[in-house]
């Protein structure tokens, strides 16, 4: 089943500017964080550095460099989390999906290399695995799409056949082909899975309850009327 979203419904359900969650997603690990400060450091450090070499002309710069570099290690999520969802949103066109899982399964696979020496000075190379899960998702017209994300505990709740529902999009006002999807959740189970969180929860649960509601006002009018009885 695939129901066409307005525009509007469409720009609610993925939003221009990171969400709260969407900016702790994109916050990273502490890794990630030491990274961004030590960019932090570097920038001020070099700003300031120009600042000697070329006078005080450039101070108006000088503070505008400072404060963008100063605060790089926190508004980087931001940034990042609103260009995923600039990836979804560049689409004319939205649509409401549901379908079924086809497939479920867990993959270990490789999601990094490092190369070390060993004590015989040999180069060696370091795989770093991580298990994965695999979630396949399709409906009758023939559509599927698999979306693969490091697997955790509540996704041993997944069964094949149970329902599935997300956010597609497309560039085509009759979605016959579509471009993006968003993640995927699934009723049954009451969880997500995704790669990365591009809804608003609130607003997805919200737009399939009215869809619900009028998919049940439909099969009622398609209901035969009552055999009149006669006294």
């Amino acid at each position: 089943m695939l129901i066409p979203l307005t525009r509007e419904k469409f720009d609610e359900l993925v939003p221009k500017v990171a969400t709260a969650e969407q900016y702790r997603y994109c916050w990273g690990k502490p890794v990630d964080l030491l990274r961004r400060i030590l960019i932090s450091g570097i920038g001020v450090a070099a700003v300031f550095f120009l600042r000697l070499i070329l006078g005080s002309f450039i101070d108006p710069l000088v503070f505008a460099g400072a404060a963008a570099f100063g605060t790089y290690w926190l508004w980087v999520p931001v940034y990042v989390a609103s260009r995923r969802n600039r990836e979804l949103r560049r689409n004319a066109y939205g649509g409401f999906w549901r379908g079924r899982v086809l497939d479920v399964y867990t993959t270990d696979d490789v999601i990094s290399t490092g190369e070390t020496v060993n004590q015989q000075g040999e180069l060696v190379i370091i795989e770093n695995r991580e298990r994965q899960l695999n979630l396949e998702v399709g409906d009758r017209s023939g559509f599927y799409t698999t979306l693969q994300v490091p697997l955790k505990r509540d996704h041993r709740l997944i069964r094949r056949g149970d329902p599935a529902e997300m956010v597609v999009a497309s560039n085509r006002e009759d979605l016959s082909r579509l471009n993006a999807v968003s993640d995927i959740f699934i009723p049954d189970a009451r969880i997500w899975v995704s790669d990365y969180p591009y809804l608003r929860k609130d607003i997805f649960q919200e737009v399939r309850r009215q869809i619900q509601r009028q998919l049940r006002r439909e099969e009622d009018r398609r209901q035969p009327p009552p055999e009149p009885i006669w006294e």
